[in-house]
């Protein structure tokens, strides 16, 4: 996993996103549809329609990285937004979501195979 600096803020991005989309596209997006900088140093996560796919969009302050996740089984838990606003969540947070945990309850989503 990447390893994203202590405090960092994650903002998940409420609702689908079309993953055609590249870098330009969704930080015009977190300034427009989230009313945050996509240049701050914070985290901005975004789901495909099938839930198995995310994108994450961050700035470390020399650059914007574009990290992509897709899961094998299963899917990402994400919130249900009616408005199209972010919720924050904590960095291990996201560590559990990257991993197909659900970062609410921690838990697998998908039962682990079994060597054998």
């Amino acid at each position: 996993m990447i390893a994203f600096p202590a405090g960092t803020k994650v903002w998940i991005a409420g609702g689908v996103t079309d993953m055609r989309r590249g870098m330009n596209t969704l930080a015009l997006s977190v300034q427009q549809g989230l009313g945050r900088d996509p240049h701050a140093g914070e985290i901005f996560c975004f789901r495909g329609r099938k839930g198995d796919l995310v994108k994450l969009l961050w700035h470390d302050g020399v650059g914007m990285s574009l990290y992509l996740k897709r899961l094998e089984a299963g899917k990402f838990i994400w919130p249900v937004s009616q408005d199209g606003t972010a919720v924050a969540i904590s960095s291990a947070q996201l560590g559990y979501l990257l991993e197909g945990i659900d970062w609410r309850n921690p838990r697998w989503t998908q039962r682990p195979k079994t060597a054998g």
